[in-house]
């Protein structure tokens, strides 16, 4: 593969790991709740997948590149929003089309 299928694919897997947390109602995908979880743990899930694309993105770099390059903390911010602009469309799915289907 290419850097940019690499690139691509890393995206790609970046979405979908920032729409999972909403799409369940299970704690961390295993453990079920009475209910709907409360926001904390939808928002505690979400910074988890974050972590853990970072630590994927971090070895594919590394496996790339042979080495990691340093980045000050802009670039994590800037990576943080860009997960929360990736998480979107589970957030509306959750708190706002999945509630008004409920209601029809």
């Amino acid at each position: 593969m290419s850097m940019q299928d690499w690139a691509l694919a890393y995206i790609a897997l970046a979405f979908v790991a920032a729409n999972l947390p909403w799409l369940s109602s299970r704690l961390f995908f295993f453990r079920a709740t009475a209910g709907d979880k409360a926001l904390q743990w939808y928002l505690l899930e979400w910074l988890v997948m974050y972590f853990i694309v970072g630590i994927i993105g971090m070895g594919i770099e590394h496996s790339l590149e042979g080495q990691n390059h340093d980045q000050g903390w802009e670039f994590y911010v800037v990576a943080l929003c860009m997960f929360a602009v990736f998480a979107i469309p589970g957030f509306i799915w959750r708190f706002n089309v999945r509630p008004m289907l409920r209601r029809s």
